[in-house]
C-alpha cells in the first residue's frame, strides 16, 4: 500500500498533538521510475521524465511558496536501503522541512498557487512517509 497524502484521521491526530514552536517535517520519498502525469496534463512535460526529475520540478516550484510562508528546506539528501530496518525497503530522498509553527504549515499547504503545482509531487512519488517532529528545547 502506498501513502501519498494524509488521511482525515491522521490529519486530526496531527492537529490534536498541539505542537508549539517549530514543526519539522521528516519526509521519506520513494520515487517512480517514470513520472505519472496522468491526472495532471496541464503541468505535464512534453515528453516523459523520471520521477526524480518530476520531484526536482516540485522542489523548484515549491520553494518560493515555502519561503513566503516563513518555512524552509533544512535538509535534502539521497536515501537508500536501511542499515537497521526492513531489508527490502528503500527511500530515494530524505527531506527535513521546517515551519515556524502549525499555523504556517497549514497556510503553506492550503495556498491555492502551491496547490496548482502539487501535481509534480504526485507524478513523482511512488510512496512516502511524513512525520511531523516537534523540537525539544535543551
Amino acid at each position: 500500500m502506498a501513502y501519498l497524502a494524509p488521511t482525515q484521521e491522521l490529519g486530526r491526530r496531527f492537529v490534536m498533538r498541539g505542537l508549539t514552536g517549530n514543526v519539522i517535517m521528516l519526509n521519506l520519498i520513494r520515487l517512480r521510475t517514470v513520472a505519472d502525469y496522468t491526472g495532471f496534463p496541464d503541468i505535464a512535460p512534453e515528453s516523459p521524465i523520471s520521477g526524480r526529475a518530476a520531484y526536482d520540478l516540485y522542489i523548484e516550484h515549491t520553494l518560493p511558496y515555502l519561503e513566503k510562508s516563513g518555512g524552509r528546506l533544512d535538509f535534502l539528501a539521497e536515501g537508500g536501503s536501511w542499515l537497521i530496518g526492513p531489508e527490502d525497503e528503500r527511500w530515494d530522498l530524505v527531506l527535513l522541512v521546517r515551519q515556524k509553527d502549525m499555523e504556517t504549515f497549514f497556510a503553506f499547504e492550503q495556498d491555492p498557487d502551491y496547490m496548482k503545482i502539487l501535481g509534480h509531487r504526485t507524478a513523482a512519488v511512488e510512496d512516502s512517509r511524513l512525520l511531523p517532529l516537534g523540537e525539544i528545547s535543551s
